[in-house]
Formats: C-alpha cells, structure tokens, sequence
C-alpha cells in the first residue's frame, strides 16, 4: 500500500473537528481513515493556522451554548403557563 497524500484542506478541516468541534482525535481518526498519530503530527502543524479564526469561533460557540440554553429555558416557561393557565380554567 502506498502511502496516501491528503490536501492541507483536507488536513486543517480534520485539525478543526478535533480543536473546534471538539471530537476525541481517536473518533475522528476512524471516521476519517487516518491514524491517529497523522492527526496529531497535523494538529502541530496546523493548529496556529486553525486558531487564527479561533477568537471568533471560541465566541461563537459560547454564544451557541448561551442560546441553547436560554431557548430551553423559555420553553420551560412556556410549558409552565401553560399548565398553570390550564389549572386555573
């Protein structure tokens, strides 16, 4: 078997779903047909050209996660005035 040559596109997406999207390097090695070793040699590599849009995404997660979590919020809210406006007919 030959030694297989993958793009630096395909590489700083793979180092993306390990730093950003935060999958555990083994499961995005099975997924992705690499081995785990290639994966962390890429992330050395290209781990400073990833973060370069990280202040960004890092913010954008957080917010992400604020939303979720305040959306859950409002639909307990809703759920609750809906008993309660139930009870009080």
């Amino acid at each position: 078997m030959g030694k297989a040559n993958f793009t630096d596109e395909f590489k700083r997406d793979a180092v993306r779903q390990i730093t950003d999207r935060g999958y555990p390097v083994s499961e995005v090695s099975q997924r992705l047909g690499v081995s785990a070793h290639s994966l962390y040699e890429w992330k050395k590599k290209y781990a400073s050209v990833v973060a370069k849009g990280g202040d960004q995404s890092d913010e954008i997660r957080q917010l992400k996660r604020e939303l979720a979590r305040v959306t859950e919020e409002r639909d307990i809210l809703k759920k609750a005035a809906a008993y309660f406006a139930k009870d009080a007919k």
